[in-house]
């Protein structure tokens, strides 16, 4: 079964983090893109950078997300079952830098 692993960052979470903390937590993004089970992944851009739309046309610049977590990036991943794709996401730094990872099934 296909999977999307939506990463939740929590805002300032890389704050006062050294040069070499913050390449050894890319360095663990990028690991996971070797594992057999991911078939794609990508960062996205900060948050400030979006421009979302709304019903009427109505375009403002930034996200509209009411949380304490700002959607940060993603993995598509093919796994056997939700326990393997748990596993995934347990490996994921956001999940311990304060943030989430939502595990959701594709439709096939």
């Amino acid at each position: 079964m296909r999977y999307a692993l939506l990463i939740n960052e929590r805002p300032g979470a890389y704050d006062g983090l050294d040069e070499a903390q913050r390449a050894a937590i890319t360095a663990e993004y990028v690991a996971l893109r070797d594992d057999e089970r991911v078939r794609s992944g990508e960062r996205l851009r900060p948050a400030s950078t979006a421009t979302t739309l709304r019903a009427g046309g109505l375009i403002t610049d930034g996200p509209f997300a009411d949380t304490k977590e700002v959607f940060g990036g993603f993995y598509l991943v093919e796994a056997p079952d939700l326990d393997s794709a748990l596993e995934l996401a347990a490996r994921i730094p956001a999940v311990r830098l304060g943030g989430s990872v939502e595990i959701r099934p594709l439709v096939e």
